[in-house]
């Protein structure tokens, strides 16, 4: 069995629609089982990320926010 992975993605100063837009590439080349960590600090990424991981079923295992900043941890699904 393959070790799992964590991509990271540094989205900071990206608006809307990018940082999703950054976290659909790293989903292509992720692999189940794998976990994203994205950090933003767009206004509508919260929301945002919410949205993209109920639409593409990938879970959403925590969202934190501080100073301004927001990071998302989603495991990747099949």
């Amino acid at each position: 069995m393959a070790e799992q992975e964590v991509i990271r993605i540094d989205a900071r100063g990206m608006k809307c629609p990018r940082p999703i837009i950054e976290l659909a590439k790293a989903r292509r080349r992720g692999s189940p089982g794998d976990t994203i960590e994205i950090v933003a600090d767009d206004l509508a990424f919260e929301s945002d990320v919410r949205a993209w991981c109920e639409t593409t079923g990938n879970p959403l295992m925590v969202i934190e926010t501080n100073a301004g900043e927001s990071t998302a941890r989603i495991q990747l699904s099949e």
